[in-house]
């Protein structure tokens, strides 16, 4: 599924808040009295510790491609990802997750979920390109041979119990 929107340029920080009155929130400004802070008088103030407190936006990274940022956002970072750009069925979830709040299960579920499905959409892209995937080799198995047996035994018993039990469960309704 190809995107063929017009790429962001270059777009610019804008930071248009201004100056606002915070007096109706309980504590704010409490830290604006020097003889409040906590290290007074023993810490020697200077101008130099404020130098760092303004700064200059970096240069916007060349948007290439299409970049999801959150919805709190007016624009997207000055520096992202791009090593894995957005494909398939996967990143049609990401894109409907990002239309989302930060603050909602309905953008974070959606993204664990296209996760797990772009891992599918990378096994089946293996197999088109003709590569088998040593996925018991990629999920850490033989590791947790060499370093973790006990563990690695243990998680194997579970599967294998809960596999038997639906099997016995599925084979029950089966017969009834």
């Amino acid at each position: 599924m190809e995107d063929n929107r017009p790429l962001e340029e270059n777009i610019p920080f804008e930071n248009n808040r201004g100056p606002a009155d915070h007096s109706h929130i309980k504590g704010w400004g409490i830290d604006a009295d020097p003889k409040n802070d906590p290290t007074y008088p023993m810490k020697k103030r200077t101008n130099e510790e404020h130098k760092g407190y303004t700064w200059d936006r970096p240069a916007q990274q060349p948007i290439s491609m299409e970049i999801l940022h959150s919805t709190e956002r007016p624009n997207v970072t000055a520096v992202f990802g791009t090593a894995a750009p957005l494909r398939g069925l996967s990143g049609a979830i990401r894109r409907m997750a990002f239309k989302r709040s930060e603050n909602e299960y309905s953008h974070w579920l959606p993204l664990i979920l296209a996760d797990r499905v772009d891992m599918v959409e990378g096994i089946i892209d293996d197999f088109k390109h003709g590569k088998i995937p040593n996925i018991f080799a990629e999920k850490g198995y033989i590791a947790d041979w060499n370093h973790n047996k006990s563990g690695l035994l243990a998680r194997v018993a579970i599967v294998a119990g809960i596999t038997a039990a639906v099997v016995l469960l599925v084979r029950s309704n089966n017969r009834d």
